[in-house]
């Protein structure tokens, strides 16, 4: 396909990216950068348009992902370096105050539902918990794999379930 040719295709199939750039950006501005953004890509990836293909997935597809990708950059950049030893990353947007009471409380509760757990399903939780991997458990337990899978799995809901009434 000729550049000419693609260009009009182009033209002519565009005008539907408009709403859509308003709809992922609930902004005028935004939408307009976006809108420019995804025929830039489209007049320079051209050659990657296959004759035939629907143009306007193709174009619906090149702006989800600028939006996308924006959106990422966006969030890495309220993402801070912390240059202190432990090289942490941290968030700007959470702060934690760590309540030790509430903590312990949570904690006990924690391990009383673990305890509270059937046998069957408590002990393959509790290697598990402890950095055993399924097939050591299976041999440990001489149980077959699936079994322990589904044990420790049933474990987690039960646990979920206890757990979300605290």
């Amino acid at each position: 396909m000729s550049s000419v040719d693609f260009n009009k295709l182009l033209v002519n199939n565009s005008e539907f990216l408009k709403p859509f750039a308003i709809t992922l950006t609930k902004d005028n501005d935004t939408a307009q950068d976006l809108y420019q953004e995804t025929l830039y890509r489209a007049l320079v990836n051209s050659d990657k348009y296959t004759v035939g293909t629907n143009v306007k997935a193709w174009l619906y597809t090149i702006m989800r992902n600028i939006f996308i990708n924006n959106y990422r950059r966006k969030a890495r950049q309220n993402t801070i370096f912390d240059s202190t030893p432990n090289d942490l990353l941290l968030n700007h947007n959470q702060a934690a105050v760590a309540n030790a009471a509430e903590g312990t409380l949570k904690l006990k509760d924690i391990q009383a539902a673990i305890h509270a757990l059937p046998e069957i399903f408590r002990n393959p939780f509790l290697l598990y918990f402890d950095g055993y991997k399924y097939h050591e458990i299976a041999d440990m337990l001489k149980e077959p794999l699936g079994t322990i899978k589904s044990r420790i799995h049933f474990a987690r809901k039960l646990l979920k379930a206890e757990i979300e009434r605290f």
